[in-house]
């Protein structure tokens, strides 16, 4: 107990003193996640909503399915695709990419999307339906009426967003295949425990961990809060 509690001062230590290596991992995870889910969001939100309007058509359930394939794809089963693909001579190895922190924020791009996605159709598909067909009657093209749609479930769309920036902060398998996890340049608070702990730095890992759940639980808190407000609005 005394070897946990020591082990406990040192990470607060390291915490409170504002370490350097320390903040700037801090500062990688939080762009990384912010960055995924922003451009996770543009593309996951029109296609999510989209498919919510036609979920009943071949069109949105085709969606709908894709959507739901990419939400259980393995992160290290795409990691590992896209690793190949961003090799020399492969397809995207012009942009060299590869043990990058663009790579890596493509990687979580690739797995937000459709987390997105999916949330935004469920949001979409429970949404008002009676304010889209008055919209229709009163002649709203299509892009008014998905506006209209998306602007009454606000909420929602909030808590789709925060659960990809939760998926991008506490990533591991894609960030180390396809950024290697090199110390100071893409390592983020959640891979570099793995560094710390080959390393045999116990404080470390428990300062990096302890800084990973401050984030996990404010996002979780959020999240929530966007979640009880969709649902009062719905």
């Amino acid at each position: 107990m005394s070897f946990v509690l020591h082990m406990l001062g040192e990470a607060l230590d390291r915490i409170a003193s504002g370490d350097a290596e320390l903040l700037a991992t801090l500062g990688r995870t939080l762009w990384l996640a912010a960055a995924s889910a922003f451009v996770a969001a543009l593309v996951g939100i029109p296609l999510g909503a989209r498919a919510g309007l036609r979920a009943h058509g071949p069109v949105g359930g085709f969606r709908a399915v894709a959507a739901n394939i990419g939400l259980g794809l393995p992160p290290v089963v795409l990691g590992i695709i896209l690793g190949l693909l961003l090799l020399p001579g492969a397809p995207l190895g012009g942009l060299r990419w590869l043990t990058t922190m663009n790579g890596i924020w493509l990687a979580q791009v690739l797995l937000a999307a459709p987390l997105v996605a999916a949330l935004t159709a469920a949001a979409v598909a429970q949404g008002p339906a009676n304010l889209v067909l008055q919209a229709r009657a009163l002649g709203a093209s299509p892009r008014d009426r998905l506006l209209l749609l998306l602007g009454e479930i606000r909420p929602a769309l909030l808590a789709a967003v925060l659960a990809a920036a939760l998926l991008g902060i506490g990533e591991v398998g894609a960030v180390i295949i396809i950024g290697g996890n090199v110390a100071g340049h893409t390592n983020t608070l959640a891979s570099t425990v793995v560094l710390d702990l080959a390393a045999s730095d116990t404080a470390g890992a428990t300062a990096h961990a302890l800084l990973l759940l401050g984030l996990v639980g404010i996002l979780t808190w959020m999240h929530g809060r966007a979640r009880r407000a969709a649902g009062a609005a719905a």
